[in-house]
């Protein structure tokens, strides 16, 4: 299966901040954005595997480093950074602008784990992803050690 460009997978999307977004502070909740970001994650691992079907494995990691308000348009870009054979890790980031000041932070950052379905209802191979650029190539070469972390965490033992 021939590389793809990590760049072909980005995607965009801009969210208004509205009140019942928020919580009684006016900061959107987390589980909000918690959901931006899988949406997003999804689309972006089925532009990558160009299949209609991927399911979220596992969100890996969820740093929230600031807060939203109401108003405050969120603007996240995710990029699929890493790939198995039947899995892609996708990197998402979200930023708040307050439109009339023009401020601009850096609210969460996150990495999940998707894996693209056949039509079978069963895991199915993925392209490999091609690092360009070299903010591209740092997730790249970096995604081995979080592939590592995310295999040693603890695991519930199930019954």
């Amino acid at each position: 299966m021939e590389a793809k460009p990590m760049k072909d997978s980005r995607t965009i999307q801009t969210k208004l901040v509205l009140p019942p977004d928020t919580n009684h502070m006016d900061s959107i909740f987390g589980g909000k954005v918690l959901a931006y970001i899988d949406e997003i994650a999804g689309i972006t691992a089925m532009k990558h595997a160009r299949r209609q079907v991927v399911v979220t494995a596992s969100i890996d990691s969820v740093d929230f480093l600031s807060s939203a308000k109401v108003g405050d348009v969120l603007e996240l870009e995710a990029n699929v950074t890493s790939t198995g054979r039947t899995s892609m890790e996708v990197y998402v980031r979200v930023k708040s602008k307050n439109l009339q000041t023009g401020d601009e932070k850096l609210t969460t950052e996150s990495f999940l784990t998707m894996v693209a379905m056949g039509d079978d209802g069963n895991p199915t191979p993925v392209p490999p992803v091609l690092p360009e650029s070299v903010g591209e190539k740092l997730f790249f070469d970096t995604a081995p050690a979080r592939r590592e972390y995310r295999k040693l965490r603890v695991k519930p033992p199930r019954p």
